[in-house]
């Protein structure tokens, strides 16, 4: 009995999202403090440190995510499979640059968009830096764990929009944010990213989407990013303008046109996600229907948690 209520205890989803978190964060924390340790002692230039740091932090992440969910949840982990895994990243990049370049396309259009001037390739690098190791990390902590944990339980919508509005609510520490530009980044990046996750079911997808549209942002067009700028760009711009079609000083995601161009996509992929079956039903509902082939998208709740939920909690 001890031992039954210690394992219901132990995968109650707050608890799993709680441990998840730790050890995410915490091989984080530990794989950037090792590799800058590592490369003090090299002469290497210092936005390549910062690159190589956040690129072994983020990819160990990746192995600890794996790694915890595979002993954890007892599963294949299938939110890293390798199936079409370069079309997948490749949609993905693709939306991200074709959405962020249709925001920045309406600030230009309406005068307030105007280059200084176009620097070397290699001052990409900090912006390359952040947006990689942003993409990777992120994703895995706001996808892989805050949406996909409670979404077994409380459906996919409910779920979608309790982790967007949380998205949101976090940008509001940033520098230069607000409400409008957090209720932005909720409906941008928390909606979007999530229904990306729900369709494709894997966190590739959200991933490449993430990445495309901060690198772009940043490192191409010069914009601020979440209220903070970056030392070196591809482009050094000016965006000038009210605030509702820029951004103001928390970067273009902050404008009307984003968080519309973004909201496009979502609806498409959430009805494309309808269709194909992939939205996941809240237990209550799901629980009083017979086996469908929604299940495939749930293997770890087997036909007897499917008819008592409470065991499953």
């Amino acid at each position: 009995m001890k031992t039954n209520i210690g394992q219901k205890v132990l995968h109650f989803p707050l608890i799993k999202i709680i441990v998840a978190l730790i050890v995410c964060l915490g091989t984080v924390r530990a794989g950037q403090a090792l590799a800058q340790k590592t490369l003090e002692i090299t002469s290497i230039d210092s936005d390549f440190k910062k690159l190589i740091a956040g690129a072994f932090a983020a990819t160990l992440v990746i192995f600890a995510y794996s790694y915890l969910f595979k002993h954890y949840e007892k599963r294949k982990i299938t939110e890293f499979s390798k199936v079409n895994i370069l079309k997948t990243l490749t949609i993905g990049i693709v939306l991200g640059v074709v959405l962020q370049s249709l925001t920045i396309l309406v600030i230009y259009f309406k005068g307030g968009y105007s280059v200084i001037s176009i620097n070397p390739i290699l001052f990409i690098v900090p912006a390359l830096t952040m947006a990689f190791t942003s993409a990777i990390i992120e994703e895995i902590l706001l996808r892989g764990i805050i949406f996909r944990i409670p979404e077994e339980i409380l459906g996919s919508y409910l779920s979608l929009v309790i982790s967007a509005l949380l998205f949101g609510a976090m940008h509001l520490i940033n520098p230069n944010s607000s409400i409008l530009a957090a209720v932005g980044l909720a409906i941008q990046a928390g909606l979007l990213l999530g229904a990306a996750y729900i369709y494709s079911r894997n966190l590739w997808f959200p991933i490449a989407l993430h990445f495309a549209w901060n690198f772009t942002q940043s490192a191409i067009f010069g914009a601020n990013v979440s209220g903070s700028s970056t030392s070196k760009t591809l482009i050094t711009s000016k965006i000038e303008g009210a605030a509702w079609f820029t951004g103001g000083q928390f970067g273009p995601e902050g404008s009307i046109q984003a968080t519309l161009f973004c909201l496009i996509p979502t609806i498409v992929l959430l009805i494309l996600s309808h269709k194909e079956g992939k939205i996941i039903k809240p237990y209550w509902k799901k629980y009083n229907e017979p086996l469908t082939g929604d299940c495939q998208y749930t293997d770890r709740i087997t036909s007897a948690e499917r008819l008592d939920p409470v065991k499953h909690l």
